[in-house]
């Protein structure tokens, strides 16, 4: 079992910065601890569908944005505090969502793309003013 917990969300002006947190633990995995595992942050706007940010693979380091947030956002982890981060610079209002924390679920590398089949968090509340 996987469990995925986001802290840092909050309200802020176009133009700003947040940084998103997530705590990550698991109990008895079914792959060694030192193995590579797809982790990632995803959002979702009201009325619509969930829509993928960013990922990492803690394997290789790789790491993958949606064009919407590249250039903006950067995704990192500690490892030793088996956290994930997500800073978020330059927001803009189209970026008001709520943003979830996620760990793929059956492939330990995200590759360049994104997938439904995660572990998610419960999900944290960005909001940006114009």
């Amino acid at each position: 079992q996987v469990r995925l917990v986001e802290s840092g969300g909050g309200s802020v002006q176009a133009g700003g910065s947040l940084r998103l947190s997530c705590t990550i633990s698991e109990s008895n995995p079914t792959r060694p601890t030192s193995a590579s595992r797809c982790l990632g942050w995803y959002r979702q706007i009201p009325g619509k569908g969930r829509e993928g940010v960013a990922t990492l693979s803690t394997g290789n380091g790789g790491t993958f944005y949606a064009d919407s947030v590249k250039g903006r956002f950067t995704i990192s982890r500690d490892t030793n505090k088996k956290t994930l981060y997500l800073q978020m610079n330059g927001l803009k209002p189209e970026d008001t969502a709520m943003y979830f924390c996620t760990q793929r679920r059956n492939w330990p590398y995200c590759g360049e793309g994104f997938s439904p089949d995660n572990y998610w968090g419960q999900g944290v509340q960005v909001t940006v003013s114009s």
